[in-house]
């Protein structure tokens, strides 16, 4: 699943190839992804017409502004925009197709048919569901060393559950999460009501520092991500735990190690990361 680097880098590549371009006509090929409104014509006659002013992010989700709307579209698992002509043939896992009145076209493409699309009106997208869900973002003013240990010692959760919760911290997935746990040298079983002040200021500091390196690398390249330019994240290289299980860790040389937590596939080097 993007995360917030990759869909941050989305954003910011959407917003050279599609800003101030107006909406001629849409296609939808798979009605369940428009979630609000729920009835597809009423969705494309909401936004046919109108022109895209910014392209937002707030966590995991991208944020088209319109003139009168936002539209929020949240990638899911494998889904994709890219920037094409008009008219050109349709890839099979193309559902949903934005056609501008200047010949060109965004489409969005997902094998799994999990993305999701909500339009809004301007002053009420943040203050319904997906978004008011939603705890702040790292790159947010609202994200700070008071609230994240308020938090964090409310809940006997893993370490890990808990960061991958979207209504603590918004964007942090599970790429990032064995990232930032591991440069923090906490084990992702310890429960989070039993985190030290110093431990929390660790992952305060990490979460920020890991996104913002990811982000300045164009996100990681896992399974089948790439941006709206069709290029591929390079932070893949700069990983020091997930997807690096039987390899040796890069500081200490132990190897690293890979188990289910929570039914998620958690990475951890075990002398850096001391179980305790």
């Amino acid at each position: 699943m993007p995360e917030l680097p990759e869909v941050e880098t989305i954003r910011k590549t959407l917003k050279k190839l599609v800003l101030n371009k107006e909406i001629k006509d849409i296609e939808v090929y798979w009605g369940k992804i428009i979630k609000h409104p729920d009835d597809v014509e009423h969705f494309k006659q909401i936004i046919i017409g109108q022109k895209i002013r910014d392209v937002k992010r707030k966590g995991k989700f991208l944020i088209f502004e319109l003139d009168t709307e936002m539209l929020v579209s949240h990638l899911r698992m494998e889904g994709k925009y890219s920037v094409d002509q008009t008219g050109i043939e349709r890839d099979k896992h193309t559902h949903v197709i934005f056609d501008f009145t200047d010949g060109t076209s965004l489409q969005y493409n997902d094998v799994r048919k999990f993305g999701t699309m909500h339009v809004f009106r301007k002053e009420e997208y943040l203050s319904v569901k997906p978004l008011n869900q939603l705890g702040p973002d790292p790159f947010e003013a609202d994200y700070n060393l008071t609230y994240l240990k308020e938090r964090l010692l409310k809940t006997t959760r893993h370490i890990k559950s808990a960061l991958l919760d979207q209504t603590i911290i918004a964007g942090l997935g599970n790429i990032y999460v064995d990232e930032v746990l591991f440069k923090s040298n906490i084990h992702p079983k310890k429960r989070a009501n039993t985190l030290s002040d110093e431990e929390i200021e660790l992952i305060f500091k990490y979460t920020y520092e890991v996104l913002n390196e990811a982000v300045k690398q164009g996100g990681t390249t896992i399974r089948s991500y790439v941006n709206g330019e069709g290029e591929m994240g390079l932070f893949q290289q700069e990983l020091y735990v997930y997807g690096q299980e039987n390899k040796s860790c890069k500081i200490c040389g132990d190897v690293i190690q890979k188990f289910k937590l929570s039914g998620r596939g958690t990475h951890i080097c075990p002398t850096c990361q001391i179980e305790k």
